[in-house]
């Protein structure tokens, strides 16, 4: 009886009953796995009659209401449901819809001539669902639902989000062009002004100089902001919050008020400060404890700045400061909290208060009164956090009106990182949605026969619906706020995740599924709405349900060349691949191009012990000797054979040649936008990052091997971008 409850607690709660692993074996979740599941998400599982009482709580929610916390609409037919008690069917139903723009409609229909979809008994009482047919004219937006029984005062609300039917494309790619760009992880960039690791300046730099050879976008890797008080925590897809920005990528020297600030311009022409900007500019891998040593107190000094000179004057300045704390509202206000608590807790003990899990219990829900206390008496610090955000917003958003103002058809292209750090701001903010007692991962795989944890919380489908997908929703818009196009990490937890019970290994966790179309259609709304095109990285498994869901909403698929291969193991030819894609050669979590073809990435998988076995060791190197040779086979079939190599050989040597080869025919593929990456435009070898380390490898650390400045001024790099703009326009 346990088991018969426990699968239908678990089918309620979207776990799933199976999967196909890697092998194409039909795989069912154990009773342990779903149970542990559950338990993650709060349910009460110990024995039949809590199971009961869960599965009863469930079914007593969906009928407790007249209308659903949330209705998604999208298409012809704008059906809400309404649940009514049987004796009120000959009752008149009142409804109202107050418009996203401004405005309402209003309507009244008899309650029994709403078409019914479902009956329900509790408590010796019959209840039935209606479905209310809205206009079918009711524009896209974000609407506001309200309806009630007549005779009764209290009405009913949902929040009604009306869709449109596919995701935002720019007119140049509905016209049939194919566009490119060039991607940078922007820490890693080099330049002679910047301190220590890439910034918002150097961003414009590599905007000024791809534009003029016709590249449409620049691509970027998750900006998202970290952790200011330990900057330990470096990794872009594990930050504290996907909401803001990595106050680090501030160009100090381009604040406004760094020009007006004697005490801040003395305080950078210090020796000492110039002989440690030196050294962090120079070193292998970026030194974030050194940058961060380096930027805060300098911006703590501007800070008072403006405070002084501006928000106790009113000026112009201080009024934009106002409207953006205003623009992001309580979000900002929680983050901005989470960052002062965390800078007050670290400088008493860092060892002890080393995320929010362990602060003071009073502190661990930004609800309590502790926290509200911190906030009055630590007011300035507090402003000082949201003041960061304000100017990182500010250089991010002037660097896509620079690319819109050359012409750049998409600008910043930017990334979305799948989840989140445990300890920082957004779980903090948003404890009602995130589930700490599970990470997300990934199931076993050739490469990972153990399944991976990334340790990452995920959010709980049931809390985003009752919380009327907000946090989804307004997540999308904040990381849409400055991007001509966004692409998401993992689009394939948009349908499902694996989850980890914390305590299980990966193996032993299961797939939790999500409301798959209310969330495209929410990212098609915000995307229409910012005019932003919407990549999904969709490599791996991919479900039935996630490919037909991406044609269907226009979100663009992300094609890596090396693993674009058709039967026999041959590279597909330039003109057989997706339209509706961003192409490219590589990525972060790969090899670089030289990397690839040296074979520097299994050495270096070798040398850390990251095979599984000899056998797929093996397997694996004789992949790439075959693939090197498939490759040299692809490129003569479209001219592009590089001098010195020869047909159907694995032996030919890396050369710039044989790079600019490869990336000129990608750059000849019938994919929509390409892709290319700066390290493989000055030939580097070392990876930004190897998935299934940590400390083994200087992973989100390393930095380009040239400054940006000698990059764009070699007549090499730049005849490459012209045969590129050519290839494309051809």
């Amino acid at each position: 009886m346990l088991d018969s409850l426990l699968d239908q607690l678990a089918r309620a709660r979207g776990i799933g009953d199976a999967y196909h692993n890697y092998r194409g074996e039909l795989k069912h979740f154990s009773r342990d796995t779903k149970a542990a599941i559950l338990a993650a998400m709060g349910c009460r599982v110990g024995d039949a009659e809590s199971v009961q009482g869960e599965l009863a709580r469930l079914e007593a929610e969906r009928w407790a209401t007249l209308l659903p916390p949330v209705a998604v609409l999208r298409g012809q037919r704008l059906d809400v449901r309404i649940n009514l008690a049987e004796d009120a069917l000959g009752s008149m139903l009142e409804w109202r819809i107050e418009l996203a723009g401004g405005g309402r409609q209003d309507g009244r229909i008899r309650a029994g001539e709403l078409p019914e979809t479902g009956r329900h008994t509790r408590d010796g009482r019959v209840w039935t669902s209606r479905a209310l047919r809205l206009p079918h004219d009711l524009a896209v937006g974000r609407h506001a639902l309200l309806a009630r029984v007549e005779g009764r005062a209290d009405a009913a609300e949902c929040a009604l989000i009306v869709a449109p039917p596919r995701c935002f494309e720019p007119d140049a790619l509905l016209g049939g062009e194919k566009l490119w760009g060039v991607a940078v992880q922007l820490y890693t960039l080099r330049s002679r002004d910047n301190w220590g690791i890439g910034d918002f300046a150097d961003l414009e730099h590599v905007v000024r100089q791809v534009a003029p050879h016709g590249a449409s976008f620049v691509g970027l890797n998750p900006l998202h902001a970290l952790f200011p008080s330990n900057p330990a925590h470096y990794s872009p897809y594990s930050p504290s919050t996907r909401h803001f920005l990595n106050v680090l990528y501030i160009a100090v020297p381009r604040i406004a008020e760094f020009a007006e600030c004697a005490e801040a311009r003395a305080h950078a022409a210090a020796a000492s400060f110039l002989a440690e900007l030196e050294r962090v500019r120079a070193t292998h891998t970026v030194d974030y404890a050194g940058v961060t040593r380096l930027k805060l107190p300098l911006l703590r000094i501007v800070y008072a700045h403006f405070v002084r000179e501006h928000l106790t004057r009113r000026t112009t300045r201080a009024e934009a400061f106002r409207r953006y704390r205003d623009e992001r509202g309580d979000t900002l206000r929680l983050h901005a909290l989470h960052d002062a608590i965390a800078e007050f807790l670290c400088a008493q003990d860092a060892e002890r208060y080393w995320g929010w899990p362990v602060w003071p219990p009073g502190l661990r829900d930004p609800a309590q009164p502790a926290v509200a206390e911190f906030a009055r008496t630590h007011l300035d610090e507090v402003q000082f956090h949201a003041w960061l955000q304000w100017i990182a917003d500010e250089q991010l958003g002037q660097v896509q009106q620079l690319a819109t103002e050359l012409g750049m058809p998409v600008g910043l292209y930017g990334d979305y990182a799948v989840g989140v750090n445990p300890l920082g701001s957004e779980t903090w903010s948003d404890q009602c949605v995130y589930r700490m007692l599970a990470g997300v991962g990934a199931p076993p795989d050739p490469l990972a026969l153990k399944g991976q944890d990334w340790g990452i919380p995920p959010q709980d489908p049931q809390a985003l619906y009752a919380a009327r997908y907000e946090p989804f929703r307004t997540l999308v818009a904040a990381n849409m706020r400055h991007f001509g196009a966004l692409r998401l990490d993992h689009v394939m937890a948009l349908f499902r995740q694996w989850w980890v019970p914390v305590g299980q290994v990966s193996a032993d966790g299961g797939y939790v599924h999500y409301p798959l179309d209310d969330l495209m259609s929410i990212l098609a709304l915000e995307s229409m709405q910012q005019r932003c095109l919407v990549v999904g990285e969709d490599l791996g498994t991919v479900p039935d349900e996630m490919r037909r869901a991406m044609p269907e909403y226009a979100i663009y698929h992300y094609k890596v060349l090396l693993f674009e291969k058709v039967e026999g193991g041959r590279f597909r030819r330039p003109e057989h691949f997706e339209r509706r894609a961003i192409a490219t050669v590589t990525t972060h979590d790969l090899p670089t191009l030289r990397g690839y073809w040296e074979g520097g990435d299994l050495v270096l998988r070798d040398r850390l012990d990251l095979f599984p076995g000899d056998e797929i060791r093996r397997q694996v190197y004789a992949e790439r000797e075959h693939d090197r040779a498939a490759m040299i086979d692809a490129l003569e079939t479209t001219g592009l054979r590089p001098r010195g190599a020869a047909s159907g050989s694995a032996d030919a040597v890396f050369s710039a040649d044989l790079a600019r080869s490869i990336q000129l025919y990608l750059a000849g593929s019938a994919s929509a936008l390409v892709v290319l990456q700066i390290e493989d435009l000055i030939g580097m070898s070392d990876p930004v990052n190897v998935p299934g380390t940590s400390d083994e490898h200087p992973n989100w650390q390393r930095k380009i091997t040239a400054s940006i400045e000698d990059v764009f001024a070699d007549q090499a790099t730049a005849e490459l971008l012209d045969d590129v703009q050519l290839a494309r326009s051809a």
